[in-house]
């Protein structure tokens, strides 16, 4: 029997995420595997990288800084003929507006970096057109690959009927996710009857709280550590995120028939096409106003055709990693 080629994922945040999640999917995915063994291996950040043993192609989810280089640098020598990716998770045009005091200096460190690779993968049009405008990468060493986990439990989700009551905002208590913004808008709100479900933890959730004040109405639930069962009394799930390369709660919401809000940035753009429904949140009193007529509206069936579309998103994560595994000789 043809033994299949091994792809060795390398990762150095094992935190629970969206990272983790589309990395377990790509293990356990029966279809992927049987086109290739995908084997996830924990490194420690900025540690030089020796021999991991063999690969056919080694596929790097790692945090680039300039800290990591002389890694980098111990991978490509300790592999010099395997086909190295790397998989871009956290860099986008939003991120460098709201993180990088020089953006000269940041650009030089992205295109030394991506320098040792065969293959860079960005995980949403957004990014991509960014890092091609940026002149980060050339086109021809580039593949746009989305984000995805298996949706059939979201999709098995009851549909929200009736009046729409419960937003619901999902991630990291911290600045990127733009909650603080939501808080503020959601509060101008006069409608007693709808709620707030804040879900997730993180360093801001003090200041969140604070924030929110003695608004009842807004409820802190937590970690959730099912995000399915996290869906399921949410009618409305708003994304207000300053940056976002993809944005993976999106596609859960859609595949379980809630109404997305996205803001309008980076990867969250491309949702747009999947059935989400862009806003802007730098105006405070606008965002008010969009929520409060999101809560005079009802929550409907979404759309078959849309719940269908995250199918269609499923198997296309699944061809475009074979087809680039394919590209860089696998």
């Amino acid at each position: 029997m043809k033994q299949l080629p091994k792809v060795l994922h390398l990762i150095d945040d094992t935190t629970a995420g969206g990272v983790m999640r589309v990395l377990d999917f790509l293990r356990s995915d029966r279809d992927l595997a049987q086109t290739a063994d995908h084997e996830v291996k924990t490194v420690k950040r900025g540690k030089i990288i020796g021999n991991l043993g063999h690969a056919d192609v080694i596929v790097s989810h790692l945090a680039l800084s300039w800290r990591g280089l002389p890694s980098l640098v111990a991978l490509r020598a300790t592999y010099p003929r395997t086909p190295l990716v790397h998989v871009e998770h956290s860099y986008t045009e939003g991120f460098v507006t709201h993180n990088v005091p020089s953006i000269r200096r940041f650009k030089a460190l992205l295109k030394l970096a991506f320098s040792f690779f065969d293959r860079i993968v960005c995980v949403s049009d957004g990014q991509a057109n960014w890092m091609v405008s940026s002149r980060l990468v050339h086109t021809d060493k580039l593949s746009t690959i989305q984000s995805c986990v298996d949706l059939s439990a979201f999709r098995a989700l009851p549909a929200p009927t009736g009046p729409t009551r419960v937003f619901g905002a999902i991630g990291r208590l911290d600045d990127q996710k733009g909650f603080d913004t939501l808080i503020r808008a959601f509060r101008q709100c006069p409608d007693p009857d709808i709620q707030l479900q804040i879900i997730g933890e993180g360093a801001k959730e003090h200041a969140l709280k604070a924030l929110a004040g003695n608004d009842t109405r807004i409820v802190f639930r937590g970690f959730q550590s099912n995000p399915v069962t996290a869906l399921a009394d949410v009618d409305v799930v708003l994304m207000p995120s300053r940056w976002e390369a993809y944005g993976l709660v999106a596609v859960e919401a859609l595949a379980a028939g809630r109404r997305l809000l996205c803001h309008n940035i980076d990867g969250l753009s491309d949702h747009a096409r999947h059935g989400g429904v862009m806003m802007e949140t730098a105006n405070i009193k606008e965002l008010s106003a969009l929520i409060a007529r999101e809560a005079n509206g009802y929550s409907k069936v979404m759309e078959a055709s849309i719940v269908r579309t995250t199918r269609q998103l499923e198997n296309r994560f699944r061809d475009c990693w074979q087809f680039m595994l394919r590209e860089v000789g696998v």
